[in-house]
């Protein structure tokens, strides 16, 4: 049985931001609380002081990402640092017909990953047990939250974007990050672009969080 408070987060929130949702999209995002309940007390992908705040702080933080780009059907998303599936389940919910390659350098994370997946039946995910460095596929969009500075971070993905274009934006990368990113940005700014997650949604968990996208 799904806890009555998770389901109305789940609900409150996505039907606030996410209205047009499909009833198949909308079960699986209510089977989210439940899943990832059960599966943090076997492997800890989430703060155990925070499973509790899974629908705001975690799937929708995930789905800011989805507010800057509608990611095509066919497209090719790397999730790296993926942990338990963040960014990358609740957006492979969100997008169905586009491909999520999920990777982490941590393999028992994964399988948190690929259980929740295979509840939600999500055809659309696959996951890998890999460091992004070593990985040698092309991608069209790569995406992440908070694994590592964007000045670390973007040479490991030099040589992993596809040629073509499914999108009015260029194959790059998205970064879920909070703080001062100033310094950060510095070194690629030409190439950077920065939305505030508190223009999407009003809860002040947002307040000092970014989707940055990177031009690849």
């Amino acid at each position: 049985m799904q806890n009555n408070s998770s389901l109305v987060a789940c609900h409150s929130l996505l039907d606030k931001y996410f209205p047009e949702l499909g009833n198949r999209q909308a079960e699986q995002f209510a089977m989210l609380g439940e899943l990832y309940a059960e599966w943090n007390n076997r492997i800890n992908v989430v703060s155990r002081k925070d499973i509790d705040n899974l629908y705001e702080h975690h799937v929708l933080h995930s789905l800011a990402i989805a507010k800057v780009i509608d990611f095509a059907s066919g497209a090719e998303v790397l999730d790296v640092g993926t942990g338990g599936g963040f960014p990358g389940i609740p957006l492979a919910i969100f997008f169905p017909e586009t491909h999520f390659h999920m990777i982490d350098s941590v393999g028992k994370k994964l399988k948190v990953v690929d259980a929740v997946a295979d509840a939600l039946q999500l055809r659309n995910v696959a996951t890998q047990h890999i460091r992004a460095e070593q990985l040698t596929g092309k991608y069209d969009f790569v995406v992440s939250r908070a694994v590592a500075s964007l000045p670390t971070f973007i040479p490991w993905m030099k040589g992993k974007f596809l040629e073509r274009t499914l999108h009015a934006m260029l194959n790059g990368m998205f970064f879920l990050k909070g703080g001062d990113l100033t310094g950060e940005l510095q070194a690629c700014k030409e190439r950077a672009n920065a939305w505030s997650i508190s223009d999407f949604f009003t809860e002040p968990f947002f307040e000092e969080k970014k989707v940055v996208y990177i031009k690849g």
